[in-house]
């Protein structure tokens, strides 16, 4: 039970602050992960390795790089959100049908 009482709900978020909790996070983390990897990895000899055929510049290859990392940041946040939500909405009681 709720230290606060059984009636007690958390109000939800609205939906500009649920967005930003996600969003920022996940572009910092991406930005800092980008850096790090290109720091050791050069955009030009990834494509070489990865798709030889295609004419992607070093500018597309950290813009294209950015976008993945924070693809997976931004999917690490939505998971986190998802198991933090209040388990008040979620773990209510069946409701008993009378006869």
């Amino acid at each position: 039970m709720s230290p606060r009482g059984a009636g007690f709900d958390h109000p939800p978020r609205p939906l500009a602050q649920r967005l930003g909790a996600i969003l920022w996070p996940s572009f910092f983390a991406a930005g800092v992960a980008t850096t790090v990897f290109f720091a050791f990895v050069d955009p030009l000899a990834l494509r070489d390795l990865t798709f030889p055929d295609l004419e992607i510049s070093r500018g597309a290859g950290y813009t294209i790089g950015f976008f993945m990392f924070w693809l997976c940041t931004v999917s690490s946040s939505t998971f986190t959100w998802i198991l933090l939500r209040p388990a008040s909405r979620y773990n209510r009681p069946l409701r008993v049908e009378r006869e």
